[in-house]
């Protein structure tokens, strides 16, 4: 059997070479091989480029990279999370690439099967897709993605023996399983090596033929970020679990349905177990349950796409984000929840970018408004300076074309039956009067 050499963080960091593509696993925080990526901030090594979901947190993980000015430039999906990847791209010190969530996952694991690239409809039609080359598949427009490799990966598992053989614990195998293929020199950090033959066959989740090197560090609280910890006690205005209420109400039982961040996700605290719907996380996992009463964090529990840790369900499963966007690329979705920044009467939906603010992410909304097989809106009716954001044709940076079933704001209710905007339900306390006046975009109405 092969013996993997463990070696300690130093030796480890020292593999990465100025000018090298480093591969970062890891969800937020959550399994980050955070104590390889400060070893390397105390090399210093520079000219790197930066493949991962997101850069850690300010001073953390790959923010500590950031924070030496060791970054050239980041590949990835989620960087808005860390102030000073924003600060650095608005400068001009740093360049990027982002990639819908489910792109990048796909391209990671691409790249690790030896395919050069892949076709998906994620992105066409929006910003993330200029200049790509574009295909007509079977009557769906379709993005060319050109798959992703690494010279190293860094990446952290719970659990090795001493042949490389790695197994994760709960959502965090997110990115570490398919960056565990993609790289030329694999380098996991884990939190335990036990000889070969304790870890049980069909619960190894990364075989040991991937991994190139081993070094055992163990994870605090500190080492987790904004996920250490939750608080179990929160204050949510009446108008936006009104939202959250009727938003619940369009699901029924056996509906496996994805809660995007902000006004969806108070949609998970009001399901319980009678309701029968099935809740997915798009870093990896099926059977969402509430947040912890106790609160307690990512040591204890899962976390959500919001890196918000949470309970497991009777039933709950775990995989990787690879998987868990098949899922939604392949139909398996059937309602994603998601806010809105505006929303038209041709049912495009903006809600990832608005031009001159620090927003540098685009996370999985792209993937799921194209893959989920019902996408409903939850919004405000109005932008705080009190113009509309529900209107004739989005000016914001499209995140899909011709995708929103419903739209559900604080005043009103819409739909799209013959594929037109319609008005059916006024929420409490909302007049038709004042819908109006705040709604540029031109609808019918089918109030009952």
């Amino acid at each position: 059997m092969k013996q993997v050499p463990v070696i300690d963080l130093q030796t480890a960091a020292r593999m990465v070479k100025e000018g090298d593509t480093l591969l970062q696993g890891g969800f937020g925080m959550t399994g980050n091989p955070v104590h390889l990526m400060h070893a390397l901030a105390e090399l210093g090594t520079k000219n790197l480029t930066f493949i991962g979901n997101n850069a850690g947190e300010v001073g953390l993980g790959g923010g500590r990279l950031l924070q030496n000015g060791q970054l050239k430039k980041l590949i990835g999906s989620f960087f808005t999370s860390n102030p000073d990847a924003v600060k650095a791209v608005q400068a001009g010190l740093i360049d990027y690439e982002l990639l819908p969530q489910g792109t990048l996952a796909e391209a990671l694991r691409a790249g690790g099967a030896g395919i050069g690239g892949f076709y998906t409809p994620a992105s066409v039609g929006t910003l993330i897709a200029k200049d790509r080359e574009t295909k007509l598949i079977d009557g769906v427009e379709q993005v060319f993605i050109k798959s992703l490799r690494g010279n190293v990966a860094f990446i952290r598992a719970w659990r090795a023996d001493t042949a490389g053989n790695l197994q994760y614990r709960m959502t965090e195998q997110n990115f570490n399983k398919a960056m565990a293929t993609a790289a030329d020199l694999v380098i996991a950090e884990v939190e335990e090596i036990v000889p070969v033959g304790q870890l049980t066959p069909e619960y190894i989740h990364t075989p040991g033929c991937y991994v190139d090197y081993l070094v055992q560090a163990t994870l605090t609280p500190e080492d987790l970020g904004m996920s250490a910890s939750v608080s179990s006690s929160k204050k949510v205005d009446e108008s936006r679990m009104n939202m959250a209420r009727r938003a619940l109400a369009e699901l029924k039982k056996g509906d496996v349905v994805n809660l995007g961040i902000g006004i969806p996700t108070l949609v998970a605290d009001l399901i319980n177990e009678t309701h029968g719907i099935i809740l997915h996380t798009e870093n990896g996992m099926l059977g969402v349950g509430p947040v912890p009463a106790d609160g307690g964090g990512a040591m204890d529990y899962p976390v959500n796409a919001g890196k918000i840790p949470v309970t497991a369900l009777k039933g709950s499963s775990y995989f990787d984000s690879a998987d868990s966007f098949a899922m939604i690329r392949g139909g398996h979705i059937d309602v994603a929840i998601m806010g809105g920044l505006e929303v038209d009467q041709a049912a495009n939906l903006a809600n990832w970018a608005v031009p001159g603010k620090p927003l540098l992410g685009v996370g999985g909304a792209m993937d799921l408004a194209k893959g989920a097989k019902r996408l409903i809106i939850t919004m405000t009716h109005t932008n705080p300076d009190g113009s509309p954001k529900i209107v004739p044709a989005c000016v914001l940076p499209l995140t899909a074309s011709g995708v929103v079933d419903m739209v559900i704001t604080d005043l009103a209710v819409f739909a799209y039956p013959d594929n037109q905007l319609t008005l059916i339900e006024l929420m409490p306390g909302a007049t038709l009067e004042e819908v109006r006046a705040k709604t540029s975009a031109s609808f019918r109405e089918q109030l009952s």
